[in-house]
């Protein structure tokens, strides 16, 4: 298993800053993937890394603390799971956490992508959107 955790403090209010990664499609279109398409609990995603184009179905989960929670339904994982989550950070805001948690399906992925790649990917995506968050509040 692959971890990628990424945090950030943003200068908004809770329930705005929740709110706005609540509003999954924007949200999800601001870590940069080709297309976003929501539809009650499920989000489709269609990102191109390199020459590859990865399509994902994921599906919003409950999770304890948790602003948004999702799995992969299909795609290329074996497993993959991001969880956000926000905590008061005083006069300066709220402070924003992202881990997402994975294991490749070699067999779909194999020598094209590796877990280097998809952490380096990952992480770009986590900090776009919490660029995007600070763009709100800013």
């Amino acid at each position: 298993m692959e971890t990628v955790s990424v945090s950030r403090t943003i200068s908004g209010p809770e329930s705005a800053v929740r709110d706005a990664i609540l509003d999954v499609e924007p949200f999800m279109l601001s870590a940069g993937f080709d297309e976003v398409t929501v539809d009650g609990d499920e989000i489709h995603l269609v990102n191109r890394v390199g020459i590859a184009q990865l399509e994902l179905a994921l599906r919003r989960i409950e999770e304890p603390d948790a602003v948004l929670a999702y799995e992969q339904a299909e795609g290329i994982f074996e497993s993959m799971r991001t969880v956000y989550r926000i905590e008061d950070a005083g006069e300066a805001g709220v402070r924003v956490e992202a881990e997402t948690d994975f294991s490749l399906d070699v067999a779909l992925v194999g020598d094209l992508l590796d877990a280097t790649v998809i952490k380096r990917q990952r992480r770009r995506e986590l900090d776009a959107q919490f660029d995007h968050l600070e763009s709100l509040f800013a």
